[in-house]
């Protein structure tokens, strides 16, 4: 797939409307059969619950677009050959990501290397020879740009390739002192991934986002130095919701940045001391290629109970297609699953349905396929009220597409 300049605009508009998300976007452009359609359905969709959306305005979208050109960075599309292929097949993808640098690395098989930002001289100098041995044997390095561990294991690995993921906008790096190093990693021949719109200034809530795409672009993902309660025990966490593999560095159970990756390596992820503990787990999955039909990872319990990070509504009825789990079809500007027997259908629902389904749900979260079966209506029709629903702020959704009551 390849979008034009005119659909690149309304995948835009659409991704930055309030309240839509990855899952979001996918459920409406899956609805509707296409951005532009859902951009002109979305408004009415919400005002039925008293609600207001207003896309920003195709004029804005062309500013934000020409504001990344000038950066020299360009929107690339889930679908698209440039998108990392990794990421695309997990649960939230951005459906655009703005990419600086070479976009041939961002299918290299790569390898997240996260940790402390207060990390010590040994952590950073392991930093780097992992570094180094990971770029030596072909893979990318992947982190986050902060400080410590994450500046240490860019720099190590300028020469084979790194990437760099931005929890801002591109045009706001964060720590505003690492602006020589993202030069660095261009010149290098690397590349810088943002998901939030240029001009955004990093908040607290964006940075967990930012991990997911950090876990998302790699086979597996190496927590170097890590607190208990630190953001790199996130970054494993989505590792594992992602079905990619978790490695951690053990350290002195004296060291209060050491206790959280001793606890991983106790409840079951890799323990690394040198580059082939790695390379011997990582080397037979990237050979054998990704596994979108693969059962989900098991939770490791710490990590499960662990809050979720997402601030937007998510309304994905069921599994979408871009992750990999049905095949394709291009239908307009859009995607649909191909040979899903409800036809889209954009008038309203009757009320009758929409009660009907209302009075099933309930705290327990339900799975959408048996609250089909138990309302006797069709998955479209059931598709449609939960996305009302939702919009409404009376449902949350949980893993494998369950959905609840929220408490009132």
């Amino acid at each position: 797939m390849q979008l034009t300049d005119a659909q690149r605009l309304d995948w835009l508009r659409l991704i930055r409307t309030e309240g839509v998300g990855p899952r979001t976007f996918r459920a409406l452009i899956n609805r509707f059969g296409g951005a532009a359609a859902a951009l002109d359905a979305l408004p009415d969709l919400t005002r039925r619950q008293g609600r207001r959306v207003a896309p920003p305005t195709r004029a804005q979208a062309e500013d934000e677009v020409a504001a990344l050109h000038r950066l020299g960075g360009r929107l690339i599309a889930t679908g698209e050959t440039t998108y990392p292929r990794l990421l695309q097949l997990t649960d939230a993808a951005p459906p655009l990501i703005a990419l600086r640098g070479d976009p041939k690395i961002l299918n290299q098989p790569a390898i997240a290397l996260v940790g402390s930002r207060n990390a010590s001289t040994a952590g950073l100098a392991f930093t780097e020879r992992l570094a180094r041995g990971l770029g030596a044997a072909g893979l990318a390095v992947v982190s986050g740009l902060a400080r410590g561990i994450d500046a240490r294991a860019h720099k190590a690995s300028l020469e084979t390739g790194t990437v760099a993921v931005m929890a801002g906008g591109q045009d706001r790096i964060y720590p505003p002192s690492h602006a020589a190093l993202v030069d660095a990693i261009l010149e290098a021949g690397g590349a810088v991934l943002a998901e939030m719109p240029m001009g955004w200034e990093a908040r607290g809530r964006d940075f967990p986002r930012r991990n997911r795409i950090i876990s998302g672009v790699s086979y597996g993902t190496v927590v170097v130095e890590a607190a208990r309660r630190s953001g790199s025990l996130i970054t494993a966490r989505y590792a594992l919701e992602q079905n990619r593999e978790v490695f951690a560095v053990p350290g002195s159970p004296l060291d209060p940045r050491a206790e959280g990756t001793n606890d991983l390596i106790r409840q079951g992820a890799t323990l690394v001391a040198e580059t082939s503990h790695v390379l011997d787990v990582i080397g037979p999955i990237i050979e054998r290629g990704p596994d979108p039909d693969a059962a989900p990872a098991r939770k490791w319990p710490d990590l499960a109970e662990q809050p979720d990070f997402w601030d937007e509504i998510e309304l994905e009825p069921r599994p979408s297609p871009v992750d990999g789990t049905a095949p394709l079809v291009l239908l307009g500007f859009g995607l649909r699953p191909q040979g899903d027997p409800d036809a889209p259908d954009h008038a309203a629902e009757p009320a009758d349905d929409r009660e009907r389904i209302l009075a099933l749900l309930g705290p327990s979260p339900v799975g959408t396929d048996e609250l089909a079966r138990s309302a006797g209506v069709g998955a479209r029709v059931v598709q449609t009220v939960l996305l009302e629903l939702e919009l409404d702020g009376r449902i949350e959704r949980h893993g494998s597409g369950a959905v609840s009551l929220v408490s009132r």
